[in-house]
């Protein structure tokens, strides 16, 4: 994270600027040079506020878990009943796969860059899944009574969820959003019965 000794306005900028940098082009793509010119601050008070590349990293994805949070709650939380808020996870991913600027999601990228030689990387992206997991494990014991019914179906909607996001950026479209949602109804119905 940011030290005391730089200013958060000018944290928040870096921070602004390394995310758009790396989720368009990559983690390994992008040097702090360019980050710096891009946040219009000093290589010294980057620096300051970041001491490497490795706590750039993690702050910006830390950013990232706390957007994709808020966001998630918010449309599980617009829905009526736990189905209805399951479902609400697929039209959330659908809307985000839409966006001009989606290019999959920000931790299987830093993972798939980082994961085999930055232990820490790894661990914010799995604790970042977990957390996911554990989102959806929590609106799936309201839906099935049945705990191990219920933990069954949060591991495969959550799956359905990840496999969304990649094919989805590969892809390009919304479409595997649409797809996943489907086959959720299917596996929440049949959970259910």
């Amino acid at each position: 994270m940011a030290t005391t000794t730089v200013e958060s306005e000018t944290a928040s900028r870096i921070l602004d600027a390394a995310d758009a940098l790396f989720y368009a082009r990559g983690i390994q793509a992008v040097g702090m040079d360019e980050i710096r010119s891009a946040a219009g601050v000093s290589l010294k008070k980057l620096y300051a506020a970041f001491p490497g590349k490795e706590q750039l990293v993690a702050a910006v994805l830390a950013g990232r878990h706390a957007v994709w949070e808020h966001g998630i709650r918010a449309a599980v939380d617009a829905a009526d009943g736990p189905r209805a808020q399951l479902l609400a996870v697929y039209d959330f991913l659908e809307s985000w796969f839409g966006d001009d600027t989606f290019r999959g999601c920000g931790f299987i990228n830093a993972f798939g860059e980082l994961g085999a030689t930055s232990p820490a990387i790894a661990e914010i992206a799995r604790e970042h899944k977990d957390s996911f997991q554990r989102f959806v494990a929590g609106i799936t014991a309201r839906a099935v009574a049945d705990t191990g019914r219920a933990e069954e179906l949060a591991a495969q909607l959550a799956l359905l969820a990840e496999g969304a996001q990649t094919t989805a950026a590969i892809a390009g479209t919304t479409e595997a959003a649409v797809h996943a949602r489907r086959a959720a109804a299917v596996l929440i119905d049949a959970a259910a019965r």
